[in-house]
């Protein structure tokens, strides 16, 4: 691991993103709340929050972090036929958080297709990716649009 003992712990945000694109009568599935394993996104929503509270747990050389703020939403598309997951995430800290945004997308969407592959297997995880990051020394971040 990087030593931190000599950062100054200070307020980081990182937001993350990503989505999985799907069948049309796929994204309506989800839509009525009628698969056979229940709510997709609102397990999703508690696996991408568990996903960041663990990730130095699933990343060899993250640190563990104590975190102020996990906030995940999802959010549908029409064209293509798609979910869209954003994690933001906090903390008081020597180090960044953009790997816990990172894995709570990543999570996320892979709870989906694990409760829908049975009617679709051809989902599609994609564009994971760090939208904006606060904090520490390099201070603010945003990525190109994407």
């Amino acid at each position: 691991m990087v030593d931190i003992a000599e950062k100054l712990a200070t307020a980081r945000m990182a937001i993350a993103k990503g989505r999985i694109r799907m069948q049309a009568q796929t994204l309506a599935l989800i839509r009525s709340g009628t698969p056979k394993k229940g709510d997709v996104l609102s397990v999703a929503h508690i696996a991408a929050i568990q996903a960041a509270k663990k990730t130095s747990d699933l990343i060899p050389l993250c640190h563990p972090l104590l975190l102020t703020r996990v906030a995940v939403s999802f959010e549908a598309q029409e064209e293509p036929p798609a979910i869209v997951c954003t994690a933001t995430v906090q903390c008081q800290g020597q180090t960044g958080v953009e790997m816990e945004a990172l894995t709570a997308v990543s999570v996320g969407l892979l709870t989906i297709y694990d409760m829908l592959k049975a009617v679709d297997r051809g989902m599609i995880i994609e564009a994971v990716h760090l939208q904006h990051k606060e904090g520490g020394k390099s201070g603010v971040w945003q990525a190109e649009q994407q």
